[in-house]
């Protein structure tokens, strides 16, 4: 019932840029976190970027000043842009976020499907 479709994803040189989007949708009550998180190969998966609803940012100690997270106005839509692009950051980069489907609900973490980001000369 809750959607979170990532897109942005491909092949670029080391020193390029990229802006990877995800669009969050169905049956929301109300989201809280946003997050952004990669796979990169021989690694676990690691949390990169995550934006508050009041919008405090918070960053992977290794992307900082190089990553911005953040949202469109109307909340559902969340961002990674992604400067200065090295080989490392090769990798499945997932969204997430934190959400109540209702009143009652609890809050669940959703999860996207992930897209790819090959940072190759």
């Amino acid at each position: 019932q809750v959607q979170l479709v990532e897109s942005g994803g491909g092949l670029v040189q080391p020193g390029g840029s990229l802006r990877l989007s995800c669009v969050i949708s169905g049956r929301i009550y109300n989201i809280y976190d946003m997050r952004w998180s990669r796979q990169t190969l021989g690694k676990q998966r690691e949390l990169v970027a995550a934006i508050t609803g009041g919008g405090s940012e918070n960053y992977l100690d290794s992307v900082k000043g190089r990553f911005t997270i953040s949202t469109d106005d109307v909340g559902n839509t969340v961002y990674l842009q992604i400067n200065s692009l090295k080989p490392e950051d090769t990798g499945v980069y997932y969204c997430s976020a934190l959400i109540k489907t209702s009143f009652d609900d609890t809050v669940s973490e959703y999860w996207g499907q992930g897209t790819q980001v090959t940072v190759a000369s």
